[in-house]
This record gives structure tokens, sequence and C-alpha cells, in this order.
């Protein structure tokens, strides 16, 4: 799949999720094939008057890449200026949000708000375009009703401006996550733009992202909450494209990624504040497993990389995803960790 000049080797993207596609996980996600790694929502008003925290969620790395910088805003110049920062800090596509229902994002006339302001909406694509010579793309939802005409509207406003590609996912503001996507939205967008539109919403594993290809012919998908502590659905989508079949479940995965997330997450923000991180982030990798519970009170008290990996261990070797065992350590039933602060960054 082609984004204007740029080339993705998965028709898979990533999707931009608040306090979650940070720089380890998009790591974890690009090393499992995803064609397209997205950041959190950066915002714009945030970049331009400098603000430290806002900087730090355009730290990337070249093993990520190619990489999608999200931003948020409602002023057509600052959104310019914005975009124009990220693309020097090394954003290879600047992504556009037009879809977040946060109540605090609608009020100041960002995210799915620009839906219902056309005008608006015409004169920050415009800006964004004249502003970046990379790809620009926009994420949209279907808007404020069920037709979905505020959003077959929105995209052919997007490809008349020079957006590269379009992300929707078919879900009114009212719906939030809330509900069923509606996919056959994504099939008239598609039939009605010349420009790659990727699909998002609802899907859950391997099948629903090649049924949504299959079905509505959208030429790549965006997956979001599944990737969740489970960036093998990447390389499971590729599978399927290609024909393979997935691979059989693997337990020992799952630890592997929670070591990796464990290190990256030190590697990136110090050992610190990825302890503090651990606390509610390690859980997610062991979703589905037998006494996840036991591990998620464990991990609570994370307070060092070594109780991270100690943790990790010790829930592998009881067995619980793959035997099913009653016992649990009690590094994870309840038990302090072990008060080893020693750093294991190397």
């Amino acid at each position: 799949m082609k984004i204007g000049p740029l080339y993705l080797d998965s028709p898979t993207v990533l999707a931009p999720l608040a306090g979650i596609s940070n720089l380890p996980f998009r790591l974890l996600a690009r090393e499992a094939g995803c064609g397209l790694v997205t950041t959190e929502m950066v915002s714009a008003d945030g970049l331009v008057h400098g603000a430290a925290p806002t900087f730090e969620l355009l730290r990337s790395l070249p093993q990520e890449k190619p990489l999608a910088v999200q931003l948020f805003g409602s002023d057509p110049g600052v959104m310019a200026s914005a975009a124009a920062i990220a693309a020097a800090a090394g954003a290879d596509v600047i992504d556009l949000n037009f879809g977040c229902a946060v109540r605090k994002i609608v009020r100041a006339g960002a995210g799915v708000a620009l839906m219902r302001d056309p005008r608006r909406a015409e004169a920050i694509l415009k800006a964004v375009r004249r502003a970046v010579t990379v790809p620009v793309t926009i994420k949209i939802r279907s808007g404020w009703e069920r037709s979905g005409r505020e959003a077959l509207t929105t995209g052919t406003v997007a490809e008349a401006c020079g957006v590269d590609a379009l992300t929707l996912h078919p879900r009114t503001a009212g719906q939030k996550f809330s509900g069923r996507a509606d996919w056959a939205l994504i099939s008239t967008l598609k039939q009605r733009l010349h420009i790659p539109v990727i699909g998002n919403g609802d899907i859950r594993n391997a099948g629903d992202a090649a049924r949504m290809m299959a079905q509505t012919g959208c030429d790549a998908v965006m997956i979001g909450r599944r990737a969740i502590g489970y960036p093998q659905i990447f390389s499971e989508v590729a599978c399927l494209l290609a024909g393979s079949p997935l691979p059989a479940p693997d337990p020992d995965l799952r630890f592997a990624l929670m070591r990796r997330f464990v290190l990256t997450s030190v590697a990136c923000f110090g050992e610190a504040r990825a302890a503090r991180l651990m606390r509610t982030r390690l859980a997610w990798f062991g979703k589905g497993m037998r006494h996840i519970a036991g591990l998620r009170t464990a991990a609570g008290r994370i307070g060092s990389a070594a109780e991270a990996l100690e943790l990790i261990e010790a829930y592998q070797r009881s067995g619980p995803a793959a035997r099913g065992d009653a016992e649990v350590p009690a590094v994870i039933s309840g038990a302090p960790c072990r008060p080893d602060r020693r750093s294991t960054a190397g």
C-alpha cells in the first residue's frame, strides 16, 4: 500500500491511542509487522507553544519508521505550524484528528467537532497541506448522525485539499466506542474517493481485519484496542492476507513481549518512570491468561525493572497460561515483590 509516495510493507496501521501508543509500544507493533505506527494524539497548541511534555510525544527511533504523528487542534495556522514542527522532527506522515469525541476536545472545536464545521475543516486541511511536503492523512468518524453524510462530505473535501489517505471509524460522535461500527460506510466512502481509505472499528482478531478488507474494499486496516498488549495481531493479519495459516498460540511469546516492553520502556523513559508505567500496563500482555487478576494486583507494587522482570519470571514458571495451575506464586498472589532496586537497563 502507498500513502502518497510512502510505501507501506503491510496494509496495517496502529491507531493513535492516548496514553498507550508511546514509543516502546510502537516499537513492539512495528516489530510484529505493523505497516505504519502512529503516535498518541499530539496537541498542536502544545507544540507551537513549546510545551515539553507535548514535544516528548514526538520522540522516535529509526526502528519504528515509518511513523505518523497525529495532531489535534482547531486553528488552521496553529495546525500548520505544528505540522511543520512534527515533520522537522522526523514524522513520515502527518495525521489530522477529525474524529476524537472526548468532550474537552469537542468543546475546543477540535476532533469530531470539525466534521460539522466544514469551512474550518477545509481551512485546516489546506493550511497543513501547504506547510509540509510529507504525506498528510485524516482520521474521521461517521459524523454526528448515522447516515454518514458528514463523513462523505469531509472525505470529498479532504481529497480536494490534497490529503493523501483517509481513515474512517464508522461510529457517530455520540456512539464513541459503543454499539457496532458500520462497515458499509467504509465501502461507500471507498467507492466515492480516489485516495486510499483505511478502515477502523470492531477488529477483534485477524479474521475481522481480513473480512473488513474483503467486504469494504478498503486499502488497509487500522487496529487500536485489540493491539493493546497483543501486537502479534499485526503478524497474524499478515499471515491471513498472505493465505498462510495462523501460528499456534505461544504463551512464551507473551512473556518475551512483557520483558521486551519492560526493557524498552526503561531505555526510553528511565527506570523510575518505566516501573510506574508497568504497574498498570504489564498486565495488558496477559489478557486472557489464567490468574491475570493476580498478576495485575502484584504489578501494582512494581518499584524497579528487576521487580517487573522477577514478576514475569514467576508468572511464567507457574505455567497458568499453559496448564491452568491452581497455585500461583507468592510474588503474584499478593506477597510484596523483593525490594531490589538495581537497574537492568543496558
